[in-house]
């Protein structure tokens, strides 16, 4: 038996195995493509990030803001470098384009007072993975100056994918990436604690900060996470579409919500 292991038996029977996984994982993830093609209103996703970029272009316009902070964006930023504002770029961590990407970049938590002055404040999927997001909705409040607006989109707490997620913990969550999700290698896996991460708990926290014309839009499709398998991908969007008929926003998959510090 000694012998047969150092021949390399059991690593190529490992090898093997993760053959067969990929190839089962293609099939499923192929079947649900197909299915998001063939049956677009029940399988497909309206676009969140179109919304939130839709929600930026417009007050970018309306507003003329003078400095624009994003928070959580590193190197993956929702805009690009303009000569109509400052650029101001926020993350605990930093990586060597972010200092190419904004005009300015700090490197802190949002939790923490930021020593800057922004007329706007934008985020993607960010509040879910910090831990204290009151701390956050005030420091938001504090860096924008009177009259600013901030958008983010905002994964919500107890949609399936969210609560595997937090089951799952980051830990697993980093080894089944590149098997379930090879595309967001790199880019997820952090950990998530979804702090007031829901519609009605996030809109009350900002409110209780001061923020006035606070609006939440509900988004319910992320049955692609699921894709992997094809009964849970099924099952996941058939729940999705009956949350979306009877606006059961508790269980939505996200949401983009937009809030104005007051002028006075």
């Amino acid at each position: 038996m000694q012998s047969i292991a150092k021949s390399g038996f059991r690593p190529a029977g490992r090898k093997r195995s993760v053959v067969i996984l990929n190839r089962f994982i293609g099939w499923n993830r192929s079947a649900a493509a197909w299915l998001e093609r063939r049956f677009p209103r029940v399988f497909g996703a309206p676009s969140y990030k179109a919304e939130l970029e839709r929600r930026i272009a417009k007050d970018v316009a309306r507003l003329t803001p003078a400095a624009i902070l994003e928070v959580g964006g590193i190197d993956r930023p929702l805009l690009e470098r303009s000569a109509d504002f400052t650029y101001i770029g926020l993350d605990i961590e930093e990586k060597p384009d972010c200092h190419r990407i904004y005009d300015q970049f700090v490197v802190q938590s949002i939790e923490q007072p930021v020593d800057v002055q922004a007329d706007m404040l934008i985020s993607i999927t960010l509040m879910e993975h910090v831990p204290d997001n009151k701390a956050a909705a005030r420091s938001m409040f504090l860096a924008l100056r009177p009259g600013g607006v901030m958008h983010h989109y905002i994964p919500s707490k107890w949609h399936p994918y969210s609560v595997a997620l937090r089951i799952v913990g980051p830990v697993m969550q980093r080894w089944l990436i590149p098997y379930l999700r090879p595309a967001a290698v790199g880019v997820t896996g952090y950990p998530a604690f979804f702090d007031h991460c829901s519609p009605s708990d996030m809109t009350k926290l900002f409110r209780s900060q001061g923020f006035e014309q606070v609006d939440a839009k509900s988004f319910y499709r992320a049955s692609d996470y699921f894709a992997f398998f094809l009964p849970a991908y099924v099952s996941v969007a058939l729940f999705e579409n009956l949350c979306a008929l009877l606006n059961w926003r508790i269980f939505c998959s996200g949401f983009v919500i937009s809030a104005t510090k007051p002028t006075q």
